[in-house]
């Protein structure tokens, strides 16, 4: 019979081998194509030494088609909970290295559980997409699994924010879940569509790549579904923590506020941006910077639908969503895509307390 000092050895070799992943082989192609694993992603995104994994040694209960006795490392998403800036979010990291990531019903149910974990302490859900979709040796339990996460989509939905970063491929039945949830980031190196090129091509007869299908440019500036760009994982991590610092963590608390360094001033440069004939265009960009706290604006959906720019900033440390008109874009007129576009976004920040501060200028 093992002892107890035995018992904690073995448990502890095999917590290290199941926070391998896939294995060494795996993550070096994951590295080899821009991308980091799913525990280098959290990695960057938390504060250090603040991540609380649970489920690491859930796995599967299938059978079928190969898979029995068959070991899934934490059954291919690391869930979990930390902080970002001292402010505690719950977190889903699938790892595409262990079965490409797919999503089975006890994957799902991780996924699931650090959900009602956000929903119960009211703070933050933070979904980072990585997978080939349903794992199909599952079936239908698979699918019903994804069906839970979209249940919970909406729970969570105008209570806590939700934030989705897309950083590998996002296929299937695994967009449904970003597309209910307030913010997308997607990496460059992503690609999120429901149905694939071969598919498209075997169904109407249309070539398309994957970039053109389901890439980042094509996401954000032709559907607008997306709200964010990230060159990589890095930046991705980046924007989302930087996203973060701007919303409240549920619906009944006030964005964090800073100190504001002062003074409040005029702004006489205003007089030489705007210009003395009305029909003449400038950048309300300019107009942005200079009323705003550090003239920053992070700016959701830049380049979609660009005739209305919305984002967040400060006034006097205090977080504020902004709608200006573009004059430098279609005269600044909404049409369909920029009215879409500000609707959802008046309504993010309506749920989340946010302020809002409305610069006006339009034919």
């Amino acid at each position: 019979m093992l002892t107890m000092t035995e018992r904690l050895k073995t448990l502890a070799e095999r917590r290290q081998k199941l926070q391998q992943g896939g294995g060494a082989k795996r993550l070096e192609k994951q590295h080899a194509e821009g991308k980091l694993s799913a525990r280098e992603r959290l990695e960057l995104l938390l504060d250090p030494g603040t991540f609380s994994e649970q489920g690491l040694f859930a796995q599967h209960r299938c059978t079928h088609l190969g898979m029995a006795g068959k070991e899934v490392p934490a059954d291919g998403v690391v869930t979990g909970f930390g902080s970002i800036e001292g402010r505690k979010v719950h977190l889903a990291s699938q790892d595409f290295t262990a079965l490409g990531g797919a999503a089975g019903e006890v994957h799902c149910d991780k996924i699931v559980e650090a959900m009602q974990g956000a929903l119960k302490t009211g703070t933050p859900f933070v979904f980072l997409n990585d997978s080939g979709g349903a794992r199909v040796q599952e079936g239908i339990d698979s699918l019903s699994g994804y069906g839970k996460v979209f249940y919970n989509n909406v729970l969570l939905s105008g209570t806590v924010p939700q934030i989705s970063l897309i950083c590998g491929p996002c296929a299937g039945g695994a967009v449904y879940s970003p597309a209910l949830t307030d913010f997308i980031i997607q990496t460059r190196q992503a690609r999120m569509f429901i149905t694939g090129p071969q598919v498209i091509k075997q169904v109407t007869g249309e070539e398309i790549s994957q970039e053109a299908l389901g890439g980042a440019d094509a996401h954000m500036i032709r559907a607008g579904n997306i709200h964010f760009i990230a060159e990589d994982d890095r930046h991705a991590m980046q924007l989302c923590r930087h996203l973060l610092s701007f919303l409240p963590s549920n619906n009944l608390e006030e964005p964090p506020l800073l100190e504001f360094a002062g003074p409040v001033r005029e702004v006489p440069e205003l007089r030489d941006i705007l210009p003395l004939n009305p029909k003449e265009p400038y950048d309300v960009r300019r107009v942005l910077e200079l009323v705003l706290d550090d003239g920053y604006l992070l700016e959701v959906q830049a380049d979609f639908a660009p005739n209305l720019v919305v984002g967040f900033g400060r006034l006097a440390g205090r977080a504020v969503g902004v709608l200006a008109n573009q004059p430098s874009s279609r005269a600044g007129v909404l049409d369909i895509d920029a009215s879409c576009k500000g609707a959802r976004f008046i309504r993010t920040c309506n749920v989340f307390n946010i302020p809002l501060v409305n610069f006006v200028d339009i034919p």
